[in-house]
């Protein structure tokens, strides 16, 4: 950066869970896109990791938001405070005058107009001159490393927060997409839903979260299977305190539901799909990213129930972020970028 470049450019991986900002090549931001707010005057109080650890925890004068739901902005005043807040983060070190921003935001490939309308208003109040978007699984195809401009089909499957986005790319564009609102905070939910039911305890979602990561798994049969995790909560009934052991089995047969809606979702758009491009996709298989690619036997199950192979990307958390950086460096050359 010379001293009177003041154009800074930012690639923003606007998830519903995580918020990854990327400059220079460097992941510089990676926080939960959470922010906490006072709510009498609707400042900024916390953002972030610090505000993710205020959930659940707070008193009447604080209210924690997730601004995104489904991968779409739900609140506009908190997307924007943490955008910017995110920005101001990655700033820290410099003292420089705030430099106009070039970004290159990833939005959901089923997001309506208004949807991308809320995306780029919130960019642009945040202080973006310039903004481009991207669509997620274009992204992230870019990030696992494939040539999407090349005349072949490749499948992705980016299974984020909020959305689980499939999409059959092929000469820079999305052939055919499914957008399915069941990902990450459905399972989580899920798994709540499960331990009141079954165990009569009630948990909190980051306790849910914890589950999820340690024992969450999509087959009943792993071969090499997490030990059980202990919860502990109060009881529903009688508010004593609970301990718990919950295993991987009983955690695969309470997310039953909701894989299945995720590969109905891959068939019907493998459906969709032209024969040429089909046959690409069978011989290069089908490629998993975003963080509920890391549900522990998922790639087995999938493959194992449409006769694919599936491909976890190297990094899937961070996939789409970094493709959304390389776009960011090739934007005169992308064509699929939406200004």
């Amino acid at each position: 950066m010379g001293l009177f470049s003041f154009t800074q450019e930012i690639a923003i991986d606007l998830g519903t869970a995580n918020t990854i900002i990327i400059h220079n090549d460097k992941i510089v931001v990676d926080e939960p896109s959470v922010v906490a707010l006072d709510r009498r005057t609707e400042k900024l109080i916390a953002l972030g990791e610090k505000a993710r650890q205020m959930q659940g925890k707070t008193h009447d004068d604080i209210k924690v938001i997730r601004p995104l739901r489904d991968g779409v902005i739900a609140d506009f005043h908190a997307a924007e405070l943490m955008i910017r807040g995110m920005i101001k983060m990655m700033n820290k070190s410099s003292r420089m005058l705030s430099p106009s921003l070039k970004m290159v935001v990833c939005i959901p490939s089923g997001s309506t107009e208004v949807e991308i309308r809320a995306v780029r208003d919130s960019s642009e109040h945040a202080g973006g001159r310039d903004v481009y978007m991207i669509y997620e699984p274009m992204a992230a195809a870019i990030g696992i490393g494939i040539d999407v401009e090349a005349p072949e089909g490749n499948m992705i499957v980016d299974i984020g927060g909020g959305t689980t986005e499939i999409a059959v790319i092929s000469l820079g564009g999305i052939v055919s997409n499914m957008s399915i609102r069941i990902a990450g905070n459905d399972l989580t939910q899920d798994i709540m839903a499960y331990m009141r039911r079954q165990h009569n305890i009630k948990i909190g979602e980051r306790t849910a979260e914890e589950i999820k990561i340690n024992v969450g798994s999509a087959l009943t049969d792993l071969e090499e299977p997490p030990t059980d995790f202990i919860v502990h909560g109060p009881n529903a009934m009688s508010s004593l305190p609970m301990e718990i052991p919950v295993s991987y089995q009983e955690i695969s047969h309470c997310l039953e539901k909701s894989i299945a809606k995720v590969e109905t979702a891959i068939l019907s758009a493998l459906e969709q799909t032209p024969p040429e491009l089909y046959a690409d996709i069978v011989r290069n298989g089908i490629y998993l990213a975003g963080g509920g690619a890391l549900l522990k036997g998922l790639d087995k199950r999938l493959s194992n129930k449409i006769n694919i192979p599936f491909h976890i990307a190297d990094d899937p958390l961070h996939a789409v972020a970094r493709g959304t950086g390389v776009a960011l460096k090739n934007a005169d050359k992308y064509q699929f970028l939406l200004r």
